[in-house]
């Protein structure tokens, strides 16, 4: 009797925690990240936001955008940006290199650098990641390649999604406006 009531306290613990830990973490620092992408030896640049900006950056994450300003850090023809946008109630912060071959740009590398959600860590997962390699943006802003979403983790996938092509976006705004 007594180890039966252990066991079922050990699963009842191990079920009520398991699932609000394991989904959570920061899988690489976005210093890691950027010297991963782009070596030694680039600058930190700013991005100004116009009210035109605003609007499209807003349409693009489907809510409101308040910023003025956004970092970002560069290195020749390569940029990688960190951006941050909710899951479900939580923001999940993303890494993405871009660099431009042949005259266009594209994704080199998309990664989740911090997942704070209770489920739907799946994106952080290199099997769906290697989905954007390569993907650029159309005349629509959208991306020119289809993201496979993960069962159960809907959210963080339009998440991930909407990073993608706002970093794509604004590294189009960056390279114009100079």
């Amino acid at each position: 009797m007594k180890t039966c009531l252990s066991f079922l306290l050990f699963m009842l613990v191990l079920l009520t925690s398991n699932e609000s830990v394991a989904a959570k973490g920061v899988f690489q620092t976005p210093k890691a990240f950027i010297s991963a992408s782009l070596g030694e030896n680039w600058q930190v640049k700013m991005l100004w936001l116009t009210k035109e900006d605003k609007a499209v950056v807003a349409d693009i994450l489907s809510h409101k955008f308040n910023r003025l300003r956004i970092r970002y850090w560069q290195r020749d023809d390569d940029s990688v940006w960190i951006l941050d946008e909710i899951g479900k109630e939580k923001p999940i912060t993303i890494g993405v290199h871009i660099t431009i071959r042949q005259g266009k740009q594209h994704i080199q590398k998309l990664k989740v650098l911090t997942f704070r959600e209770s489920r739907g860590d799946e994106v952080r997962h290199d099997f769906y990641a290697k989905q954007f390699i390569n993907a650029s943006l159309d005349n629509e802003k959208q991306l020119t390649q289809n993201i496979d979403g993960i069962t159960g983790a809907t959210l963080s996938v339009r998440a991930t999604t909407k990073i993608a092509r706002l970093a794509l976006w604004l590294n189009n705004r960056a390279l114009n406006k100079h």
